[in-house]
């Protein structure tokens, strides 16, 4: 009985600071959402004519029969797949433009060298 007593008292201030600590956090986590007011805005027109293009194909295909597979495979041999076509392929990363991307462990290298100091 005198070892639950015992036990009870050392938990006390322990538990205190769980709550403090979950307060904090509650509080902290419904501040930051406000950092993101003082962003620029996006422009809400930006890429919205390729959105309406691939809308209109969408629209297009669910109104007719299932297309056959040379239709799609003629389809996707026009850019990256059927449904993107060519659409943003300069911004895509693919084996043909990421010969120089670097890799984790040298992502990883470079962090290690810079925090150590060495080359």
């Amino acid at each position: 009985m005198k070892i639950s007593s015992v036990v009870l008292s050392v938990l006390r201030p322990v538990r205190f600071l769980i709550v403090a600590f979950t307060c904090a956090l509650l509080l902290l986590s419904n501040t930051v959402p406000a950092f993101a007011i003082g962003t620029s805005p996006s422009d809400p027109t930006k890429a919205t004519d390729q959105l309406l293009e691939t809308q209109k194909e969408t629209d297009k295909v669910a109104r007719s029969a299932p297309p056959g597979l040379k239709e799609v495979q003629k389809k996707s041999n026009e850019g990256l797949n059927e449904v993107q076509g060519a659409a943003d392929i300069d911004k895509q990363k693919r084996p043909e433009n990421s010969q120089n991307a670097t890799t984790v462990e040298g992502e990883i290298q470079n962090l290690l060298e810079k925090a150590t100091g060495k080359k």
